[in-house]
């Protein structure tokens, strides 16, 4: 046995001992390969082979551990079959590979052949020829076992992340052109897009410019009559021209001196498998070396032959219920549709598998966090009532019902899960430090989170008039605040006082996930702006506690799509009422010529006693934009437009402590106008602003905007929120004038979701999703069928170890990323 080999097969059976962990090897099986390709190359194995265990081993990480038993089993038999090496029965694992996993056998002492030698041709299908295949190919070997791809294409192809030939029949269509309208030559009619066939009657080339280009011309006839078509500085196509009777051409007819032509369309023999013309044609994504007739040839031949043997997660019964096609039919059909409908459910059945896994995932998670035991907290509602009572204001309805379901979670015997979300200024807070207070009058500890130290700041002081209030247990020594600024010799009678239990609430920032911040009894984690917070922070948190309850809040509105998706394993409480006086925020959009209006308004409200906020994207200018900035109209407002005024300055650039000085400053009215960044788009509180001024108002998103739009009218006067664009033109204006007609975050929100993507409501928490190819966040009627279907598949098999669900389990597990179940882990 060659060494290369022996070493392969030792550090597989090491692996296989330690039960696939990926840890026979320090880093990871795939750092065997720097050193071992080298060997095996040295040795004389086949170049295709060693390809094929490099492409293995490099993705096994990413594996689950089923998946990679099956991996090094594949491999191994491939190694066998490919040198002879070992008994012929050996095998290092068991079970066996499942038939459309089982790796690809190359023929006795010949190596490798190609794919394509090996498949069936298309619309000849063959069952014998199909078995075959079915046996003998590994969807996961390198894209060069298809014929015609050698390394130079290899490399290209890895440019659109192409590797296996699974990632190939995976690359779909950025578009298509729809050739499927033929007509004879007397119908066309100038700017269509359309499919001709004819017989070619003359073919001449020609040199323009001199000699520097060469134009192909042919003249194209059918009964109806004759077109002209030429083709620029591609003379080849003239002999293969002069060698085809007829053809079928399909592009847009332009117009030359009063007649129709085609210019450079795409072409093919009448006689050949229409790929290019007469249907609708798939435009794949490009790079250098690869074109499109190259690429779609390839495609074609691949997912014809090969997509069989993809397998479909999905059981038939649940295909057949949830009316959707097979994996087999819509990758055929994504690729090379045979008709608009056939496209369409081909996309339906490849977005709903998507939404579906995603379900899947969410529920998973929620069921594993609703199976542990939760302490049970509970109070009288005399108790509540005396509570209640030394609040300075009633609650709203909604939050009436939210601190309802927040008792309810408390009595439940499982840990919350629970997302509190409202509006700006509706009042999640006080619901925070009610149910504080239901844990901490039962001796346990409450812990709160912010993403900036000056939320954190606010929050102490705002849970302080609510926990400290008359009658409270808590003194405000049991009450306190750690941040990254905090003095070291404060923190670390905070860490003894957390541990001891002395200390019952603490708030802070990230410095509360540090070591050593332990606790002594932590039962309740409130997280504030969660989507800033990644996954593994939220576990950090959790870890802190023996399953402590979890509330999360967010100011920013989630539309109901996202509610069923990306945060589908949290139960949600809907702040949709704010507090009886608050007015809304008139709002309006200014041009950039119009910017004296706003001053004089800025004016007028320090007059009475108010203070501004004047918002800029940017920190500083840029060479890459003409975007005013903060630093620079800092300096130009207080010299030239408010010399009288006191105008501060706040970014994210600035040091911890001067953050903190700036906003004091302002909370005392030290400074009249807070020129900023974006920094103040969460949870900033000044009853006495009334006035904020976003410029380059089209760089944010509605719901961002939104945010900041919040910071204003938190008292009782009238405030107003004007907003200024780049230029008085800009498309973007339409979505500025949609936050002028409301102020309900509900509807921006939605409207940001279909505009821009998911991506300001997501944050941290789309980390470990895979990325949505084909579904769209905003398809409500799929999430929610998606939903319903996988919620029946969960009630009947929650662990898929049913037969049937065999391979929809592989499959969820290479969709779901294994870092999103820290936060229940």
């Amino acid at each position: 046995m060659k060494k290369s080999i022996a070493k392969l097969r030792k550090f597989f059976r090491l692996e296989a001992k330690r039960g696939y962990d990926n840890k026979a090897v320090m880093g990871g099986l795939a750092n065997i390969l720097s050193s071992w390709e080298g060997e095996a190359r040295e040795e004389g194995l086949p170049e295709r082979l060693i390809q094929a265990v490099g492409s293995r081993l490099r993705d096994y990480h990413q594996l689950s551990q089923e998946s990679r038993k099956t991996a090094l089993n594949g491999i191994w038999q491939r190694v066998q079959k490919t040198t002879g090496a070992g008994r012929k029965s050996e095998s290092l694992l068991s079970p066996q590979p499942e038939v459309e996993e089982v790796q690809e056998k190359d023929p006795p002492n010949q190596g490798a052949s190609k794919v394509a030698d090996r498949v069936p041709s298309y619309g000849k299908p063959d069952s014998q020829s199909s078995q075959k295949a079915e046996l003998s190919i590994d969807l996961q070997a390198s894209v060069t076992e298809i014929k015609g791809i050698g390394p130079k294409r290899s490399q290209a192809l890895e440019r659109l992340g192409v590797h296996s030939i699974s990632d190939l029949i995976h690359l779909f269509p950025r578009r298509y052109d729809d050739y499927s309208k033929l007509k004879t030559i007397d119908k066309l009619q100038y700017g269509e897009d359309v499919t001709v066939i004819g017989s070619v009657k003359d073919v001449s080339t020609r040199t323009v410019r001199g000699g520097k280009m060469k134009i192909v011309e042919a003249v194209i006839s059918d009964k109806s009559g004759s077109l002209r078509v030429t083709w620029f500085n591609q003379p080849w196509i003239a002999k293969q021209l002069s060698r085809t009777r007829q053809v079928v051409l399909s592009g847009e007819i332009e117009q030359y001196l009063g007649r129709l032509t085609m210019n450079s369309p795409d072409w093919e023999p009448l006689n050949a498998d229409l790929l290019h013309t007469n249907r609708i044609v798939p435009v794949y994504p490009l790079t250098k070396d690869i074109s499109q007739k190259w690429l779609r040839k390839k495609i074609y031949k691949s997912v014809q032959t090969l997509s069989p043997l993809i397998g479909d997660p999905l059981p038939k019964g649940l295909r057949k219920e949830a009316a959707v096609v097979d994996t087999t039919t819509a990758i055929k059909n994504i690729h090379f549709p045979i008709s608009e409908q056939a496209l369409q459910a081909a996309k339906e059945r490849l977005a709903f598998d998507e939404i579906f896994m995603l379900q899947m995932g969410v529920l998973r998670q929620k069921k594993a966090w609703e199976s542990r035991e939760g302490r049970i907290f509970t109070v009288s509602d005399e108790w509540i009532r005396k509570q209640l009572a030394e609040l300075p204001y009633q609650l709203t309805g909604a939050q009436e019902k939210a601190l309802e379901h927040i008792r309810e979670d408390l009595a439940s015997g499982v840990p919350m899960n629970r997302l509190l979300q409202g509006d700006v200024g509706s009042g999640k807070t006080v619901l925070a430090a009610l149910a504080m207070l239901i844990i901490t009058f039962q001796g346990a500890q409450a812990a709160l989170m912010a993403p900036t130290s000056i939320l954190a700041e606010q929050h102490l002081q705002s849970l302080k008039r609510i926990l400290l209030s008359e009658g409270s247990p808590l003194d405000e020594e049991e009450v306190r605040l750690l941040i990254g600024s905090t003095p070291e010799n404060e923190k670390n009678s905070i860490r003894e006082g957390l541990e001891s239990g002395r200390i019952k609430v603490v708030i802070g920032t990230h410095a509360l996930l540090e070591e050593p911040v332990n606790f002594m009894d932590l039962q309740l984690a409130v997280i504030d702006e969660q989507h800033r917070f990644g996954v593994e922070q939220r576990g950090t948190l959790r870890n802190k506690g023996e399953n402590p309850h979890l509330m999360v809040m967010t100011a920013t509105p989630i539309p109901r799509s996202l509610a069923l998706t990306i945060y589908g394993d949290l139960d949600i409480s809907v702040i949709d009422e704010m507090p009886p006086g608050r007015q809304p925020v008139e709002t309006h959009v200014l041009y950039p010529q119009e910017r004296e209006r706003a001053y004089t308004l800025i004016r007028s409200q320090l007059e009475e006693g108010n203070q501004a906020f004047i918002i800029y994207p940017l920190v500083e200018e840029s060479d890459k934009s003409n975007q005013k900035a903060a630093v620079e109209e800092h300096a130009r407002l207080s010299e030239d437009v408010f010399p009288n005024s006191q105008v501060g300055l706040l970014h994210g650039q600035l040091p911890p402590h001067q953050k903190e000085e700036v906003m004091e400053r302002f909370r005392k009215q030290e400074i009249q106008i807070l020129v900023s960044t974006s920094v103040v788009e969460v949870g900033v509180d000044i009853p006495n602003a009334t006035i904020m001024v976003i410029e380059g108002a089209h760089r944010f998103g509605l719901a961002q905007l939104h945010q900041l739009r919040g910071r204003v009218g938190r008292g009782e006067e009238k405030a107003f929120c004007l907003l200024i664009p780049g230029s008085e033109k800009g498309i973007e204006n339409e979505r500025l004038k949609a936050m002028a007609k409301t102020n309900d975050g509900f509807k921006l929100a939605e409207r940001d979701l279909e505009q821009r993507g998911p991506g300001q409501f997501l944050g941290t928490r789309q980390s470990g999703y895979s990325e949505l190819n084909m579904a769209k966040i905003t398809d409500l009627a799929l999430i929610e069928k998606a939903r319903r279907f996988a919620e029946k598949v969960f009630q009947e098999d929650p662990h898929l170890s049913q037969e049937k669900h065999r391979r929809l389990k592989k499959a969820m597990a290479k969709f779901w990323a294994e870092e999103t179940m820290a936060d229940i882990s």
